[in-house]
């Protein structure tokens, strides 16, 4: 009976550590003293890519690769009884996955005795993806002021106020909803200034972890922390140039802080440093929210709004420029005519008016997907009607979806398949159907790929239709 009991407590130990090495969110790999997987849960399964069938019981060298004078980590806990804390490493799954994670790695005794190393591990591969991009970052600065679509007095007023920043080294707020075209001003101004002949450099700072960007901003000292290399950071990457920091009021107030103290000192200090860096670099900054707001919701520290806004360009959205879209749009069918091969020469009168009442919540860029959406629908036909549109659009935009299909009235309806005694369901439906197709092909001109747009089908799928239907085309 106690020997049940034992038994019983045993195993419900045993669920309770498979559930517990399993859910945790790190992974973790124990060899014995062999060199073969004894223990691999399913975190590190995901970050490895593997499945346990691959690991459990292999021996770890056949599994995994190391660059040559690189070491495992799990390998030295193992054969050399060290106990290692903290340390990056990079290495290669037999599929040829590149991995890089922090461990920390122990030896596993028994009476004095290493039976095995057990690894706990955490996985920075995208992460070092992150700032290994962000170290290949070079000048792209393509805009320009004539690169500015627009004649109505909000964007004529914006851009004179832009075009007059271009003769100081101030730092600029530009401040517009999201699709107004921030980075177009920040280069725009870039180019235009003695700057230009400096690097352009961007980042988004809601794009990068927290625990990240300050060393992205700033730059580490090698040896700050375990694994830590020389990196220099954004501003020293700009030097001479335009800084653009895209989405401020995203970081951290201690962030916020820090760059507050590095735009007014006009210098750095990378991480684990102990030495001031001078810097030259042009501020120029992007909020997508009203600055007061960000300011009484604590996401924007207002000193450092002070120091960023010396200049302040506020970009009106579409729907208070409605006035440009026809010049958007004229620009935007010529842009992909280009790209596209093309002669599209541009748009009917109902698009037209289902683009004038629409509010725009994505602006410009919205726009200009809108009409590469809609130029992807287009076949022969000149001009772009709003059939092409995308069906998404159409979907949000209440004039678009009120024309997206011709009329059919319930007279027609009851004319055409009046029974005159009770049919199946299937064979209503059918009749239905044939009508409905027959219909929408009249109107098209029985033109079939704008028949399908309109439908919603594919052209192959409204051919099988129209063959299984029998209706002369």
């Amino acid at each position: 009976m106690e020997s049940s009991k034992i038994n019983h407590h045993f195993k419900q130990l045993t669920t309770i550590y498979e559930t517990l090495i399993n859910e945790i969110d790190v992974g973790v790999h124990v060899i014995n003293d062999s060199g073969k997987t004894i223990i691999y849960n399913n975190k590190m399964s995901e970050i490895e890519s593997l499945t346990k069938e691959d690991v459990i019981n292999k021996d770890f060298l056949d599994i995994f690769r190391f660059e040559d004078g690189q070491k495992s980590t799990l390998l030295e806990a193992l054969y050399h009884n060290k106990e290692i804390k903290n340390v990056k490493q990079t290495y290669f799954t037999k599929k040829g996955k590149a991995i890089t994670t922090i461990n920390n790695t122990f030896p596993i005794y028994e009476n004095e005795k290493v039976i095995g190393a057990i690894e706990i591990a955490k996985d920075v591969t995208k992460i070092e993806n992150l700032l290994k991009n962000n170290m290949n970052l070079k000048s792209n600065t393509r805009y320009t002021f004539d690169s500015l679509i627009g004649e109505s007095d909000a964007i004529k007023e914006v851009i004179e106020i832009a075009k007059r920043a271009t003769r100081t080294p101030s730092s600029v707020l530009i401040i517009g909803e999201t699709g107004t075209g921030k980075e177009l001003f920040a280069q725009s101004i870039h180019n235009g200034s003695e700057h230009s002949s400096g690097p352009f450099i961007s980042q988004n700072c809601a794009a990068m972890p927290e625990t990240l960007i300050e060393s992205i901003l700033f730059g580490t000292k090698k040896g700050a922390f375990t694994g830590a290399t020389e990196r220099i950071g954004l501003f020293e990457q700009a030097e001479g140039g335009t800084l653009l920091l895209d989405e401020i009021n995203s970081l951290s107030p201690m962030l916020q802080a820090k760059l507050l103290r590095a735009i007014q000192e006009k210098s750095i200090r990378r991480i684990g440093d102990t030495v001031d860096r001078k810097v030259n670099v042009r501020i120029i900054s992007t909020i997508n929210e009203d600055p007061v707001e960000a300011i009484a919701n604590n996401r924007l520290r207002k000193d450092l709004y002070y120091r960023l806004s010396v200049v302040s360009l506020f970009i009106p959205s579409l729907k208070e420029r409605k006035g440009d879209i026809h010049l958007l749009i004229n620009h935007f069918i010529q842009k992909y005519n280009q790209m596209f091969q093309m002669d599209v020469k541009g748009v009917n009168e109902n698009v037209m008016k289902i683009f004038e009442e629409y509010e725009w919540p994505g602006n410009v860029r919205e726009l200009e997907h809108v009409i590469e959406g809609a130029m992807n629908l287009v076949v022969d036909e000149p001009i772009i009607e709003v059939s092409h549109l995308p069906f998404n659009f159409r979907n949000k935009s209440t004039l678009a979806s009120h024309q997206e299909f011709p009329i059919v009235s319930v007279h027609d309806m009851k004319t055409v398949n009046k029974p005159e005694s009770i049919r199946h369901l299937k064979d209503y439906l059918l009749n239905a159907e044939e009508y409905y197709i027959k219909k929408v092909l009249e109107k098209n001109n029985y033109h079939k790929t704008r028949t399908a747009q309109e439908l919603g089908l594919s052209r192959q799928t409204l051919q099988y239709r129209i063959n299984r239907l029998n209706i002369n085309s």
